[in-house]
């Protein structure tokens, strides 16, 4: 089986740092350049789509022909703090920004069924692949997933607490994924940390630890300013502008280690001038173009394009007793 490189996209409105009431999709104009990136490298990318995308007309002009052309897949990104219905949670949910696990079961459930009927309506395909806002999962997520038919999920981050980032003020944070697997498994829906019988694949995002003693042996405070001269604790592929090198490695790394996968990330709102607080302006965002031109001809090298739902069908297909993930 040759590794795949799996490029996701967080598919949403800009700025989404910003925790404006107002939500634009200028970005949307800024997809095509990076499209046809992708396929110069012979790469798909997984487009995971919140809901003002699926109404952004020219993201969904570009989403539809790409689909056409086999060239890539849309997915699910819920936003659950201005996905249909709108159920208040805090007392400025565009501000808090609060997790989809925080809501009652029955708005969770609701707010799935609403953002998968909207995106099967929009671009006429079924709605297979999946990450959760702000990276927020759990095991009832888990299980509306499968309900409604998803077959992968990326939510993952390994070695990453969101503990400390919260949504709404009187939950307790987003999810800590610090003991989870970092190689793609089939959950348990009683336990997304482990491995489970389930039809839904995890593919973790490809994060190493970079530890440095000096760093890690600071009080958190100190820690956060040694990030500067010393680099995060972890390394992940996911470009800031100014970690092109890290990605390198850790695509090195994960093919020496011969993983079946390597996974990309990016927000949509980053390839657009001041659609992020990482690339304020067109100066920043052709740096960001540069990084990707030299990562995605290296990557294309070793490894072949495919988009999430692509490589889970592929990686069951190597597990042919394995009826479950097969279904």
């Amino acid at each position: 089986m040759i590794p795949s490189f799996i490029i996701t996209i967080d598919t949403e409105g800009d700025d989404g740092w910003s925790r404006r009431g107002e939500t634009t999709t200028e970005n949307a104009r800024y997809l095509p350049r990076f499209q046809a990136l992708c396929e110069r490298h012979g790469l798909k990318p997984t487009y995971l789509t919140n809901y003002e995308m699926a109404t952004s007309a020219a993201f969904v002009e570009l989403a539809r022909d790409a689909l056409a052309r086999g060239a890539a897949e849309v997915g699910m990104h819920l936003h659950a703090w201005n996905s249909p219905p709108l159920v208040p949670l805090t007392a400025d949910d565009y501000e808090h920004m609060p997790y989809l696990v925080e809501y009652p079961d029955e708005v969770m459930r609701e707010k799935v069924r609403v953002m998968t009927g909207t995106l099967e309506e929009t671009f006429g395909v079924k709605m297979t692949s999946h990450r959760a806002g702000r990276w927020a999962f759990d095991s009832r997520y888990a299980r509306l997933l499968v309900e409604f038919g998803y077959t992968v999920d990326c939510s993952v981050t390994p070695h990453v607490s969101w503990r400390g980032v919260p949504g709404d003020p009187a939950g307790r944070g987003g999810t800590d994924y610090t003991r989870f697997p970092e190689l793609p498994y089939r959950l348990d829906l009683e336990d997304v940390s482990r491995e489970g019988d389930s039809t839904l694949l995890e593919v973790p995002m490809t994060i190493y630890l970079n530890p440095n003693r000096l760093r890690d042996s600071l009080p958190s405070p100190l820690r956060r300013v040694a990030r500067r001269a010393l680099g995060p604790r972890e390394a992940w592929l996911r470009p800031d502008g100014r970690n092109l090198a890290r990605m390198l490695g850790v695509l090195r790394r994960a093919r020496a280690e011969r993983r079946p996968c390597a996974e990309f990330m990016l927000h949509s709102s980053e390839l657009m001038p001041g659609g992020s607080p990482y690339f304020p302006d067109a100066r920043s965002v052709e740096t960001l173009y540069e990084h990707l031109e030299e990562l995605f001809a290296a990557a294309s090298a070793t490894f072949k394009g495919a988009t999430l739902t692509e490589f889970r069908d592929e990686f069951c297909a190597a597990e042919p007793a394995d009826e479950e993930c097969a279904a």
